[in-house]
């Protein structure tokens, strides 16, 4: 099967050299058992190209397994993962009150697909591992492995070799998941299939629900050859959709898609998106969340500093920390108990990240400030909740927007009580 043909029958869209030789490589290592890791930003179609892979193998017409079983690894909770994946014995743990086969063996001469394994714990790393070299697998409660025959193709949008240098993924397994790898450019890398994405979608769109399709003017073209795209493809689909469905303006122009596509966070489209323009009724959720978690960082660090500098007023005072205080000009003001008559307050500078502190006996008592971040923790939960709701409830297409994991959000909904 030539190149065009694959395209045809998987939908690609697009000409670019880049995804076309993503495209030839899959084909050519299909037939192989080698084992593949497909890298690339989330959206840009990895499954896709698993469906590509395992109908072009020797897998194809396996007869015991189920052909092609994929896995989205950062959707399942960390405490079943094992169980999911290499099954579990009657009486594993409570509530196994029978036998189970897990994904591996369900794909036996077949093919498993694997998205997301950069979010593996690492014990669970450990197993894939004994996979991969000896065919073998352990269910959670058996003493004695089983023997299977799966071909493995992976998939992360992470940087898998920075998680391998930061201890986060084992280099071994990486090693042995990336006999072949295939990277699929993301969509701001092939600009000029855009346009004809976002006609195609628009087809579709129109033929579904028996309207007129929409078009690009010339400006709108050039808008989104330009736009970024960090949700890929599944971005300019849901796009695309909203337009046709909203509009009645059957010619998009740049002013219309201006509506849609403003709300970028401010450090990844400076080009597009002037920072001083926008206002808190133009700031997206995912903005605020990212925003939300890194101050959140930013106290905890402060949090940090405070104790520090209640250890340290506690000492050079003599008595015990009755009040701290934060005033405009980076300064920590404190009061001491039991402190020599003469010293009544100590404020503390702190110009250049080190603490000095000096004596001052004219500041005026004040309150303590109480830092507890209630606000950012709201935002983030709202944030969640608008990003399901966009989606209705869909947790992988609400995860890719936060730009999150998918068992993160898992974790954050349960944390939070939300009902999704």
């Amino acid at each position: 099967m030539d190149i065009q043909q694959i395209k045809d029958r998987y939908n690609i869209i697009g000409d670019d050299p880049r995804l076309m030789l993503a495209l030839s490589k899959a084909v050519q290592v299909a037939p192989t058992n080698l084992s593949i890791l497909i890298t690339g930003e989330s959206g840009v179609g990895k499954d896709v190209f698993s469906h590509i892979i395992h109908d072009n193998s020797l897998q194809r017409n396996a007869k015991k397994g189920q052909g092609l079983v994929s896995v989205n690894c950062g959707a399942i909770p960390e405490g079943t993962i094992e169980s999911e994946l290499f099954g579990h014995v009657k009486g594993a743990y409570t509530g196994a009150d029978k036998d189970r086969k897990g994904y591996f063996e369900e794909a036996h001469d077949g093919t498993i697909f694997l998205d997301e394994v950069g979010e593996l714990p690492l014990s669970t790393q450990v197993k894939l591992l004994r996979v991969l070299e000896n065919g073998e697998i352990t269910p959670v409660g058996a003493s004695l492995p089983r023997k299977v025959n799966v071909r493995v193709v992976a998939a992360t949008n992470i940087d898998i070799l920075k998680a391998v240098r930061e201890g986060k993924f084992r280099e071994d397994l990486y090693y042995r998941l990336n006999q072949i790898s295939i990277y699929i450019p993301p969509l701001r890398e092939r600009k000029e299939d855009i346009p004809l994405l976002f006609r195609k979608f628009a087809a579709d769109v129109a033929e579904r629900y028996g309207m007129i399709p929409i078009r690009l003017t010339e400006d709108g073209k050039e808008y989104l050859k330009n736009y970024p795209w960090y949700g890929n493809i599944r971005e300019l689909k849901n796009i695309t959709e909203q337009i046709a469905v909203v509009e009645q303006e059957r010619n998009i122009s740049k002013a219309i898609l201006l509506s849609y596509l403003q709300y970028v966070p401010e450090e990844k489209m400076p080009a597009l998106v002037s920072t001083t323009s926008q206002t808190a009724d133009t700031i997206s959720d995912r903005e605020l969340l990212l925003k939300a978690l890194s101050m959140g960082q930013m106290i905890n660090e402060l949090r940090n500093e405070i104790q520090d500098l209640r250890t340290l007023v506690a000492t050079m005072a003599g008595g015990k920390l009755d009040t701290l205080h934060i005033d405009n000009s980076n300064a920590v003001i404190a009061t001491a108990a039991g402190a020599a008559p003469e010293i009544t307050h100590l404020q503390v500078h702190k110009p250049s990240g080190h603490l000095q502190p000096t004596w001052d006996e004219e500041i005026q008592e004040s309150e303590v400030i109480d830092d507890e971040p209630l606000a950012l923790t709201s935002r983030e939960r709202t944030a969640i909740i608008k990003a399901l709701a966009r989606h209705n409830g869909k947790r992988k297409l609400a995860a890719a927007e936060l730009g999150i994991s998918e068992r993160t959000l898992y974790r954050k909904i349960k944390d939070y009580d939300i009902d999704a």
